[in-house]
């Protein structure tokens, strides 16, 4: 989903319960929670690459106007962060939908509603700070007490921020305990609890944990989050260099057909002849099916007394991880396992052209042989299609020869001389990408390793990775278990992988590579 869909859907789930007068759904509540962090992860990945709060580049050949994009994206930047903080203070205070979509649709600043917040909370005799889990939401209050203590934990765990909250170094120091007491000191009217053991501040905050305003849930709630994007940002794969991404909006199996063509060649009419009807065919292609993965872990009452801080950061950041690593994984033993596809072949067959006979290492000749394969494919109808090669997937230990061969002006005759270097032309246009995950498929050092040279995307299809609903980041939930001993949270996403034609690469089995020392 683009930034924008996901904005539409925040606003449609609002509007929807503003239509029918009612309170946001547990699933509303999780999409709506899941979005936002969607969005997060998106907007962080845009400044990255194009800048602190440029907006993302358009698609090529869209006409727009720079100054009316730039404003049309800060606005909605704007706007989604202002539901965003509206909607986080009134979970946290225990403020009913309807109110809360009263405050969003007033279109008021954040300041306007914390002082409209202010206002009710005396109004109705709740003292701000005290009581029924009331939090003052002023700019010194509980909102900004949250978010330097989720700051705080983040950086104690060992993750990086660009900007802390303010008053994050003052949490940086703190253990779990600690950090529990303030909190449950700040709900219970100023009660001391600083001599009660971490065994008895987890029994208490296990209590909080059915409270929505608590501040110790929703902290750790946000901690797991952050800790969550900054590992699916650093995840370390390469699938997703050549993989085309789609999606599907449920679980069934989905038939594509779809026009393959190509339609006639244009035909010469002659004088008051008549123009001759053309039938167009499609193909049927290959089934394309979501499945759901997922772990859940666990903040247990040993790791809270332990003040075991790395289960809300560095746990939470490998779960990211591993849901890339997961997909990264299955595609490369996509290639190779070389299962049989939607014609009940092989992937890499003789009969579809796309396997080199016998597999050698990297040279000139072979890369020469797989460029001419992959040029002169021909579409299911027997036509000639046009496909540039664009990307080489090699193991790691043959990158080192794959760079000479490409890099290199000139090369060395068998008379001993130097000649241009044909290949040094496709420097530019040819992306190598080296992968471990190919040698511990093979079995290590020592085994035969194959590579490929891939298509261009744009030319035709060869593996798609579909996501539900095109939500690529994973869903985490806390799950409310009673008796259990321990702050439980769902992780989990749903995906499906699939060849889409087998005219996208040619495979080379390869030779042995060792990569021992």
């Amino acid at each position: 989903m683009s930034f924008a869909e996901m904005l539409a859907r925040q606003l449609e789930i609002i509007n929807s319960m503003r239509r029918e007068n009612r309170n946001m759904t547990e699933d509303e509540r999780t999409e709506f929670e899941n979005l936002t962090r969607t969005i997060q992860v998106q907007s962080q990945s845009n400044d990255n690459q194009n800048g602190e709060g440029t907006p993302a580049p358009q698609d090529e050949g869209t006409p727009s106007d720079p100054a009316t994009d730039d404003q049309r994206a800060e606005g909605a930047t704007a706007e989604r962060e202002r539901i965003t903080e509206i909607y986080g203070m009134c979970r946290d205070l225990g403020i009913d939908d309807s109110t809360m979509l009263r405050y969003i649709n007033s279109g008021n600043s954040l300041d306007s509603v914390r002082s409209q917040i202010i206002t009710m909370q005396r109004t109705n005799g709740a003292p701000l700070g005290q009581g029924n889990g009331a939090v003052e939401v002023t700019d010194s209050g509980e909102d900004k007490f949250r978010r330097a203590a989720v700051d705080g934990l983040l950086m104690r765990g060992g993750i990086s921020l660009n900007k802390p909250a303010d008053g994050a170094s003052d949490f940086r120091g703190m253990s779990m305990k600690d950090l529990a007491v303030e909190i449950l000191t700040r709900e219970n009217e100023g009660k001391n609890l600083l001599r009660k053991s971490p065994d008895e501040i987890f029994t208490m905050l296990g209590r909080s944990f059915y409270n929505p305003s608590a501040a110790f849930p929703s902290i750790m709630d946000q901690v797991v989050n952050k800790a969550y994007v900054e590992g699916h940002k650093t995840a370390n794969v390469t699938f997703d260099k050549f993989v085309k991404k789609g999606s599907l909006s449920d679980f069934k199996k989905h038939d594509n057909f779809y026009l393959s063509g190509p339609v006639g060649e244009f035909l010469e009419v002659p004088e008051n002849g008549e123009l001759k009807a053309d039938k167009i065919s499609d193909k049927k292609k290959p089934q394309r099916q979501l499945k759901t993965y997922g772990r859940q872990f666990t903040m247990t009452r040993q790791a809270f007394i332990n003040d075991d801080i790395g289960l809300f950061t560095r746990v939470p950041a490998k779960y990211a991880q591993s849901a890339r690593k997961t997909q990264n994984k299955q595609v490369y033993e996509i290639l190779m396992n070389n299962p049989k596809i939607y014609d009940n072949k092989a992937l890499f067959h003789a009969d579809h052209g796309n396997l080199v006979t016998t597999g050698t290492g990297i040279t000139a000749e072979s890369l020469k042989k797989m460029i001419l394969a992959l040029s002169t494919q021909k579409d299911d109808f027997g036509e000639a299609i046009v496909i540039r090669p664009a990307k080489i997937v090699v193991p790691v230990g043959y990158a080192f020869d794959m760079y000479t061969l490409f890099f290199s002006p000139t090369i060395n005759t068998s008379g001993n001389t130097q000649a241009v270097n044909p290949l040094y032309a496709y420097k530019e246009s040819i992306e190598i990408i080296e992968d471990p995950t190919i040698n511990a498929l093979a079995g290590g050092s020592g085994n035969v390793m194959p590579w490929w040279l891939l298509a261009d995307s744009n030319d035709t299809d060869f593996i798609e990775i579909d996501y539900l609903n095109g939500q690529e980041i994973p869903t985490i939930r806390r799950s409310e278990v009673p008796g259990t001993l321990g702050f439980i949270w769902d992780v989990y996403l749903d995906w499906g992988i699939s060849v889409m034609d087998y005219r996208g690469a040619i495979k080379n089995p390869g030779i042995q590579v060792t990569t021992d020392l």
